[in-house]
């Protein structure tokens, strides 16, 4: 009986990964890991999320009993004390204040990774998705800066002729905030949350606000593979379905 010959092949999303931290590394902005299964504190409390926030909720955050054995992972001994509670990470956003804590500054960072939330799926969420979130440290940073990056990215991604927007929102770790928006089928598609980075989570990761700036990025990598392949339902991304996955 003769074998199948044909070779195994890369899933989109790391496909994307590869070509998105090529872009980045262009930018002088290197790849960072964190645990996916983090803690209270680095989940919600250094990136100023208030302990009232819904984020906090059981509908949007998987909370897990503390394993035996299990210690705060820590960067920064002066965090001894802090919420050690377990949580399957619902954004790599703890990643920052982590690579932050290091001390080694000017930073410039992005995170893709895998993240969980506890809510209903559609056409563009999932349970279980990836994130890439990104991080620039300086002593000069500006609006004017993330602009710049995000829109030299989403062009050499996505395509020079691809509309984006940005708009006015809010995160409790940025500050002003904004949402990025790219148009996809004819209509707006929110795809990151961005803004320059909270005085406070700075400052939660030992880092003096007074003397250095950032800005901060994140948004679902599987919603840039959306846009950037024209599949119309993220789910199909973890389906197991090999007349998608062979496609690429």
């Amino acid at each position: 009986m003769e074998l199948d010959k044909q070779k195994g092949h890369l899933h989109p999303i790391s496909h994307a990964i590869l070509e998105i931290s090529g872009i980045f590394a262009e930018m002088g902005f290197r790849i960072a890991e964190g645990p996916e299964l983090e803690t209270e504190f680095y989940n919600f409390d250094a990136l100023n999320i208030p302990v009232d926030h819904p984020a906090r909720d059981m509908q949007d955050t998987f909370w897990l009993k503390k394993p035996k054995n299990y210690k705060l992972q820590i960067t920064n001994n002066k965090k001894e004390g802090k919420s050690e509670r377990p949580v399957l990470r619902t954004h790599t956003s703890g990643v920052q204040v982590r690579e932050m804590e290091k001390g080694e500054l000017p930073l410039r960072i992005i995170v893709p990774g895998k993240v969980f939330r506890n809510e209903a799926t559609d056409a563009t969420h999932e349970v279980q998705f990836y994130q890439l979130e990104g991080l620039m440290v300086d002593k000069e940073v500006s609006l004017a800066h993330l602009k710049g990056v995000l829109t030299n990215f989403f062009e050499q991604f996505l395509g020079k002729d691809t509309e984006i927007r940005f708009r006015p929102s809010f995160f409790p770790f940025t500050e002003p905030s904004v949402e990025v928006d790219v148009k996809f089928k004819n209509r707006w598609l929110e795809m990151m949350g961005a803004g320059l980075v909270h005085p406070n989570v700075l400052q939660s990761a030992g880092v003096n606000s007074e003397k250095w700036q950032g800005f901060a990025f994140g948004g679902g990598l599987d919603r840039l593979v959306m846009v950037k392949y024209g599949i119309e339902d993220v789910r199909l991304l973890y389906s197991g379905d090999l007349r998608l996955i062979n496609q690429f």
